[in-house]
This record gives C-alpha cells, sequence and structure tokens, in this order.
C-alpha cells in the first residue's frame, strides 16, 4: 500500500473524507497541485452501461480511456472524461506526459472489480481537467525515475493481475491508434492450460494420428440435415492444416455489450477439401498469436453453421470458449499420418518486373530488400461512416530484377511485433497482397496492398526459417541477388520516416480533376482551417484550394534566419490592408494547454505551416489553455519606401556587414554542371544595390531585406526522410511509429533545404503557408523546370541538372497573379503541428 504521505493519498483521501465513499454524485472534486506522469493510455469502446459513468457528458464518440497516474510513490488508474478524448486523438495527452493542478472527480465504482486500479470495496476516479507541461518545460516538473511497475496502486494494496477498462464490460483494451492489432500482455503467446497441454502431449506422443471426420463429410452432413451435425456440438476430431490466417475483426459496438468482441477467420483443408474456421471472442485472445499459416491442427468440439457470405451453399466451423469450448492444439507434421497429412500452403510470388504484366487486383506474394520504411499514418475508412482510421506505411523493396522497387501500402495485419521491426536491410516477405495499377496513363505505376489474409514476415524475429516458402525458386533467386550485394552501397540508398506520396498525381489539370471525379470540390480558405482542425493524429487528407502565390522562399534546416526570399509586394500590399493573414507562430514555447472538460478545447495545428484563426472575446477557456495562447499574427507593416529601394536586393543578415556576401552560401557539388549559372545568379544578387536608384520602376515583385522578413517556423522533424543508421535502428524504428517523434538534428537527413510557398485563397483571400519538396519526388518526365513545370510536375525534371535555388527565387515573379489549382496534403503530427505538402499546383486557363 501507498505511503500516507504520498501526493495521491494526501489529495483523494482529504476528498474523500468530505464526501464519504462512493458518494459519487455529492462529492466535491480533489485538486492534486504536484506534478504527476501519465504512464499509460489504455482505449476500449463503451458499451450500453457506460454513459451511467457520465451523466453530465455528451458521448460523442465510441472511445473511452482509462489513464494510469504516478506520483512517484504510487499508482492510480482513473478514466478520462470523454469530453477531453480530443486531447488524446491529437496526442496532445500522451504517455510521458506531465500533468499538474489535475481535477479528480469521484465516480461510480468499476463494473470489473478485479481491476486493480478501482474495485467494489474502494474508491473510483474520473480525470476531469489537468494542465499538461510541455516536451520543452523543464523547469519545476518533477521527475519520477523509478521503476512504475514496482509501485503499489493506490486503494489497493493486494491488486494483481491485468488491468481491464474501469467504465465498460470489457476484458481487453484496444490498441490506441487502430483497431486492427492487440494491445496488452494477455494476447501474448502464453502457454497452454492444463487440460490444453496434458490433450496436447497425449497427440504429440501418439504417431500416426488421423482424423475421426474430414472436411467433405462434415459438409455433406451438414447440407444433407443430419442431425448430429446440423444441430449440435461436433466432437469428431479434424486435422486440418491452416492456408490463410485473417487479421483481427473488432465488432465492438456501444450498444450492445460483448466482454471480448473479437473475430478470426481461418482458411483451412485436409486433403478432401477446404472450409473456413471462425475464431469467436476470448478463443482470438488465447489463440490468435499462436497460430500462423502452415500449421497443422487438432480440433474438437466445435459448431458447423452455413456460411453467411458464400454465394453457394457451403459451411463454416464456429470455434468458441463455451457452448461448447472448443479444444485445439498444434501438431507436429511428423504425428499425422502420411495420408492424411493436409496439403502445405500455395505461393504467388512475383518480381518486381513481374509485376507490370499482372492484371489489376492481382493476389501477389513479394520477397524484398527493405530500402525505404514510411512512417506511420492513418487515413479514414470508406465504409460508408468513415469513423475508424487505418494505419498504413509504404515500403519499398528491391529485388534485382527492375531499377524501381516495389511499393506496398502496408496496413495493419495484426502483426504489430513484426511492423516495429521492419527496418531497412532487412528482408521482408508479404503475403496474400493484391496488386493496384494506377489509373493515370502519365506514370506506369502499380503498387501492392493488403487483402483481409496479407502476412508480413522479417528477419530478425525467426520468421523465414519456420516457413514452406524458403524453398521456393524465386526465394532463392532473390538469395543468390542479395549475396551479390554490397552493404555500404544499399545504405547509401536506405531512407527511413518523412513525406511520402504515391503513386504521384497526374501532372495536368484536366486529368487530375478527371481522376477527383466524386471526390469533394474546392475549399475556401476558412473551410480549409477548420479541415485541419479536425485532424486526428497522423491523420493524411488531401486538399485543393484555388489559390495565388505571393510569397517564396528557399531555406535550410537549422537555418531558417539564413533564407532566399520572393515575396508580390502588390498582393502583399493589399493583403495587409484588406484581408486575414493566418500565419504560424514562432518556434518559441508556448504556454501549457490545459486541459478541461467543461471548455470547448480544440487543439488547433500550427508548426510548421497552417492556419492562425482570430481569438474570440467570448472564449471560455483559461489564460494557459491552448487556443488563448495562440495570438492572430498580423503582417509587420511595409515599409513602400524602404521596400522599392531595396527591390531586387540581396537578403542580408542584420549582422552581415554591407559586403558582397550572400546570406545563403551553398557549396555546388563537384562535377556540378550548374556551378557558373549559380555563381551568376548570386552574382547577380549581390550586384543589385546598382539598382536602388531606380525607384520609380513599376514591377511589383521585389527582394526584401531581414527585418521585414517573415517568421516562418522550422520544417517539422518528421516532414523530410531520415537517412538509414542501422545502429540506431531500434530508435528512429520508434520515431516514425506512432506516437514517434525524433529531437531537432537527432538524424540526418535525406536532404535538408526546401521552399515554402504563401498562398492566398481566391475564395475568401485567407492565406495558407506549405512546404514545397520539389526534389523527393520519385522520377518524371522531362519538362522545362520552370515554375509553371516545376509545380505542375510537383519536382524537378530528372532528365537534366535542376535549377538553382537562386535561380528559382530569381524566376518566382513568373508566379505573379497567376491562379492555380493547388493540391494539399495534410497530416496532423500531434499537438499543435498540422503538415501541409504542396503536391501539385496546376496554372488555371485565364
Amino acid at each position: 500500500m501507498a505511503a500516507a504521505g504520498c501526493v495521491l493519498h494526501r489529495t483523494l483521501t482529504r476528498s474523500r473524507s468530505r464526501s464519504g465513499p462512493n458518494q459519487a454524485s455529492s462529492s466535491s472534486p480533489a485538486v492534486c497541485r504536484d506534478f504527476l506522469s501519465v504512464v499509460d493510455l489504455q482505449r476500449y469502446s463503451r458499451d450500453q452501461g457506460s454513459s451511467v459513468y457520465f451523466p453530465q457528458a455528451v458521448l460523442n464518440g465510441d472511445d473511452l480511456y482509462d489513464v494510469t497516474l504516478t506520483d512517484g510513490d504510487c499508482r492510480l488508474q482513473v478514466t478520462l472524461d470523454p469530453g477531453l478524448n480530443r486531447l488524446v486523438e491529437r496526442n496532445v495527452l500522451r504517455p510521458g506526459s506531465t500533468l499538474r493542478n489535475a481535477t479528480f472527480a469521484l465516480a461510480m465504482s468499476a463494473q470489473h472489480p478485479a481491476c486493480p486500479g478501482a474495485s467494489a470495496e474502494t474508491d473510483s476516479y474520473r480525470l476531469e481537467r489537468a494542465e499538461v507541461r510541455g516536451d520543452d518545460e523543464d523547469d519545476g516538473v518533477r521527475r519520477f525515475d523509478v521503476d512504475v511497475d514496482s509501485l503499489p496502486w493506490f486503494g489497493s494494496p493486494d491488486a494483481a493481475g491485468p488491468l481491464v477498462p474501469l467504465r465498460a464490460n470489457r476484458s481487453v483494451f484496444l490498441p490506441q491508434w487502430n483497431n486492427v492489432d492487440y494491445s496488452g500482455e494477455v494476447w501474448r503467446e502464453a502457454p497452454p492450460t492444463e487440460e490444453e497441454a496434458e490433450h496436447g502431449d497425449d497427440e504429440e506422443e501418439e504417431e500416426g494420428q488421423r482424423p475421426a471426420v474430414t472436411v467433405s463429410e462434415l459438409r455433406d452432413s451438414f447440407l444433407s440435415g443430419h442431425r448430429g451435425v446440423a444441430r449440435g456440438a461436433v466432437q469428431h476430431r479434424l486435422i486440418i492444416r491452416i492456408i490463410n490466417k485473417s487479421h483481427l475483426m473488432y465488432y465492438g459496438r456501444t450498444d450492445r455489450n460483448c466482454e471480448c468482441p473479437y473475430k478470426a477467420v481461418l482458411e483451412v483443408c485436409d486433403r478432401t477439401g477446404g472450409v473456413c474456421v471462425v475464431l469467436w471472442n476470448s478463443v482470438c485472445v488465447g489463440w490468435y498469436h499462436r497460430l500462423k499459416p502452415g500449421d497443422v491442427i487438432s480440433l474438437r468440439r466445435y459448431r458447423v453453421k452455413r456460411h453467411y457470405q458464400a454465394e453457394l451453399d457451403d459451411i463454416e466451423i464456429s470455434v468458441n470458449s463455451r457452448n461448447p469450448a472448443a479444444q485445439i492444439s498444434v501438431l507436429p507434421e511428423s504425428s499425422v499420418s502420411p495420408e492424411y497429412l493436409p496439403p502445405a500452403p500455395t505461393y504467388s510470388f512475383y518480381h518486381s518486373k513481374e509485376l507490370l504484366d499482372r492484371p489489376h487486383s492481382a493476389e501477389c506474394d513479394v520477397i524484398g530488400l527493405l530500402t525505404f520504411t514510411g512512417r506511420a499514418e492513418r487515413i479514414r475508412s470508406k465504409d460508408g461512416r468513415g469513423a475508424e482510421l487505418l494505419e498504413y506505411r509504404w515500403l519499398q523493396l528491391e529485388d534485382g530484377t527492375s531499377d524501381q522497387p516495389i511499393n506496398v501500402k502496408l496496413f495493419s495485419t495484426s502483426q504489430p511485433e513484426t511492423h516495429r521491426s521492419l527496418h531497412p536491410l532487412s528482408v521482408v516477405v508479404c503475403t496474400r497482397l493484391k496488386l493496384i495499377k494506377s489509373a493515370n496513363q502519365t506514370h506506369n505505376c502499380c503498387f501492392l496492398t493488403n487483402t483481409i489474409n496479407t502476412q508480413v514476415y522479417c528477419t530478425g524475429l525467426g520468421h523465414h526459417s519456420e516457413m514452406s516458402y524458403r524453398k521456393l525458386r524465386p526465394v532463392r533467386q532473390f538469395l543468390q541477388w542479395l549475396r551479390s550485394q554490397d552493404d555500404r552501397q544499399v545504405l547509401s540508398r536506405a531512407l527511413i520516416g518523412g513525406f511520402f506520396m504515391y503513386p504521384p498525381p497526374p501532372v495536368s489539370l484536366e486529368t487530375y480533376m478527371k481522376d477527383r471525379r466524386g471526390e469533394p470540390g474546392f475549399l475556401r480558405g476558412a473551410e480549409l482551417q477548420r479541415e485541419l482542425e479536425r485532424l486526428c493524429y497522423r491523420e493524411r487528407r488531401t486538399f485543393c484550394i484555388q489559390a495565388t502565390v505571393t510569397m517564396v522562399t528557399y531555406s535550410r534546416r537549422g537555418e531558417e534566419d539564413r533564407s532566399l526570399l520572393w515575396t508580390d509586394r502588390a498582393a502583399s500590399r493589399s493583403s495587409s490592408s484588406s484581408s486575414p493573414r493566418l500565419l504560424t507562430t514562432s518556434s518559441h514555447p508556448s504556454p501549457s494547454p490545459s486541459l478541461s472538460s467543461t471548455s470547448s478545447f480544440q487543439p488547433l495545428p500550427s508548426t510548421p505551416h497552417s492556419f492562425r484563426p482570430p481569438l474570440s472575446p467570448s472564449s471560455s477557456l483559461s489564460p494557459t489553455s491552448p487556443s488563448s495562447a495562440f495570438s492572430q499574427l498580423a503582417p509587420r507593416p511595409v515599409d513602400l519606401r524602404a521596400a522599392k529601394s531595396c527591390k531586387r536586393k540581396l537578403l542580408l543578415h542584420p549582422e552581415t556587414p554591407k559586403k558582397r556576401r550572400p546570406w545563403v552560401t551553398l557549396q555546388p557539388e563537384q562535377n556540378n554542371n550548374t556551378v557558373i549559372l549559380f555563381e551568376a545568379s548570386m552574382e547577380f544578387l549581390e550586384n543589385s544595390n546598382a539598382d536602388e536608384d531606380d525607384s520609380d520602376d513599376d514591377d511589383a515583385s521585389s527582394f526584401v531585406t531581414a527585418p521585414l522578413f517573415p517568421a516562418f517556423p522550422p520544417i517539422a522533424e518528421e516532414t523530410l526522410p531520415m537517412r538509414y543508421d542501422h545502429t540506431s535502428r531500434e530508435e528512429q524504428a520508434v520515431v516514425v511509429a506512432m506516437g514517434g517523434r525524433a529531437g531537432p538534428g537527432r538524424f540526418d537527413p535525406a536532404f535538408d533545404d526546401y521552399y515554402t510557398l504563401r498562398l492566398r485563397a481566391l475564395s475568401d483571400s485567407v492565406s495558407v503557408d506549405v512546404v514545397f519538396l520539389p526534389h523527393s519526388s520519385p522520377p518524371v518526365l522531362p519538362h522545362p523546370n520552370t515554375w509553371t513545370s516545376i509545380l505542375s510536375h510537383g519536382a524537378f525534371s530528372s532528365h537534366g541538372p535542376p535549377p538553382s535555388p537562386a535561380d528559382l527565387i530569381v524566376l518566382a515573379s513568373q508566379l505573379t497573379n497567376q491562379r492555380l489549382v493547388c493540391v494539399l496534403e495534410a497530416c496532423h503530427l500531434g499537438g499543435t503541428r498540422t503538415e501541409l505538402i504542396l503536391s501539385r499546383a496546376f496554372q488555371l486557363p485565364n
């Protein structure tokens, strides 16, 4: 039991003494002024009875969260008030966060008295509000350098066993970011129970085992109405092999009570035919992780039902933990009589060159050397509701048969340990993928993505040695090519994380609009702002606006205060006097966000490039809330006379002596054919002082000096792909996974320069800043490398040297007054950061 002097004990005991035990409705909230650390966040779906725990709350979503807190002396499991769910969904509140001024309300006792966090004899609490300390706010924050697992639970001195949800009749938690993976220790590969072990030992000792019934006999008996098969539990033993294994399917609903609403489908066969075996509910918890394709299993005590998805009359086998309790065991192949040994799974491996000849939606298996691992992102499901977020990442595999890698858009496969081990330079096998061919004829590209039965196998986990595909000819050919590769050459092109988009969008407006049929139309600037505010953590969406470019900057990561800039002076003058300018804040730390279930907290996107809405005078948020911490940054007034005098002037740092020294000094690569042009362009900028007397020039485009330079925040670390560091592979894998974040400058980026464009919406003149990465795309078709062609292709031409940054800044005046259709890729990066990338910009006809 926790010491009487610990913070949580002192705070909650004082509150309990004022109100009496379990008097939730009449108790007054308890406020903990000391620092608390968030140990864990656990998600689950509510059920029919969950609403009674939150009589004052409006339950909009399906999710509830239990939070484990510690003061360094004990642990406490509380429920997050549903009004604060948005903080978790945007990764503001997360494991490792530090809370202050946490307000706890006494709640009804939990439904599960076995839960260490609350039981029938102890009080249960709800976290109603708190202040979240930012990662960069270290002053005064108490750090808990203790083994959290060894700390006692508040109010439960003898508690033992895994945690279970506090406010719903569920026996397991959901993963925080998707509904496909499993979460918690109860899913680990547990040893068989005593009954299973005894049953399995008898079978393993027996040789030449035979089934009591075959698949075809079961099917015939059921379809003919045999009473013992059609109406009761079947005791006869099946010996079958797993051919395919689906991902986990969660079917929990808020209007139904089910402790473990999971199912999984195994496609199995014996020598007489195939059938689907459906694992239900707690059978999934005990057996899903332990079964894999290729396993031979013995099955007793099951029910035969009509297959609900089959076009023709067919059956499926239902396996549950009760009525009856199924008996499952994995058999060694050597223990089965050869004439009854089921056939092994078959594979259809195709290398990268062969994939182009395969039809759309063809099922494929691939093996390759992983050279790129994308960051984990999420998209809305297309199930009609769009409520569920599906987690995915991009992989690129090389197999030596083509210059083009195999691109895989890999969604969750209920193999979280494997997905966390997908490092570059691993040999990866993906089975049961589906081929997607791009409808865009400009780019002859295709990629692979999941089916319900997709499985992933990776080196380092012992997968390949257990699988039968290792003996196939395509696999042996790949391994022969792999042995000829040089580690240093592969390392030089291995990347991890960063913004990635595939397949590339069309390069013409007509084709792009044709591909967008059925998609939402163009957004106004204010509408785009609202859509960005709705994004959840790592949610990826595409938006379109019509806009003009009013500013272009070129920067290097870490040197954002030394940038090249072009601005449309006429547009800037117009927007400063009449239109809203919604800019990003500086990179200085902001006050701590405040959590409150009584206020309409909506974290707003900020860095690297996003909107900043004006504050409402009637806002009910506290002064330390995120919304009130952000002020609308008005553009600094421009001295037009000074702007004219410094037109086309070199951008100089205020401390830079007035001599011919560029603000950005680039080192051209050796053998670069653009060295002469680069130096010439820099000389053009340096000699621009000669134009100072030409004050009557009516050119509306200008370069401005440093005092007028806008305060753009630096690009997010998550945006630029990192060079793979084999010695830090575990750390890099954590960074690109959900919830991960890299420290500034921790890893080397593949490139460190980027462009920022300020767009002004044609509809309402709202301005937005977007990142443009013209050197991060796959090879593109030849084009003249003008601004118009670069924006429409999304990249420099791959058939010649790219223009120098200085040249592009000089030529940015080509964008003046051009009306563009801008395609924006948005991804929320957590907290108050939203990434906004310009992927295409098409010129509208006059």
